[in-house]
């Protein structure tokens, strides 16, 4: 932490620890950043933790074989939807993360974000310059996955 005093590392709980619904996360950074954060939360912080969410969240970090084995279901299940979008011609960003970058040469990303809605499957779709023709596709449940690809339809 002295080494990066600038550095905070955050990390959600929702799929990793399958505990979206309790809304908890945490920070790791030096002193001066935790101070700062611990001054200004309740001024953004809708989602207050209550006792069970805290015996919950720590309770999920005790077992490690489910940490791993979600951990791995999301892998995988990234590693085929990229696959899958890559059939199709999708050019994917490397992630390690639980969602994606995908941006498709002759579909414009705002009308493929548009035409998944349609369809109730929702993707994010930025405007900004540098990422405008990408998608930021979460990786969901097989489900959920497959209701992608099948929305993109034959392009």
């Amino acid at each position: 932490m002295d080494r990066y005093p600038n550095l905070l590392v955050t990390q959600t709980l929702s799929k990793s620890r399958s505990l979206a619904g309790l809304r908890v996360g945490l920070a790791v950074g030096h002193p001066d950043l935790i101070e700062a954060l611990e001054r200004v939360k309740n001024s953004f912080n809708s989602y207050p933790l209550d006792r069970l969410a805290i015996v919950g969240a720590a309770a999920a970090f005790e077992d490690r074989e489910y940490f791993e084995k979600t951990c791995k279901r999301v892998i995988d299940s990234r590693n085929t939807v990229v696959a899958q979008l890559q059939g199709k011609g999708f050019e994917v960003l490397p992630s390690a993360a639980n969602f994606i970058f995908a941006r498709h040469p002759r579909h414009d990303a705002a009308g493929l974000a548009a035409k998944l809605r349609e369809q109730g499957v929702i993707v994010r779709h930025f405007k900004q310059e540098r990422i405008a023709q990408f998608l930021r596709i979460s990786i969901g449940t097989p489900e959920q996955n497959q209701a992608l690809i099948d929305g993109l339809g034959e392009l």
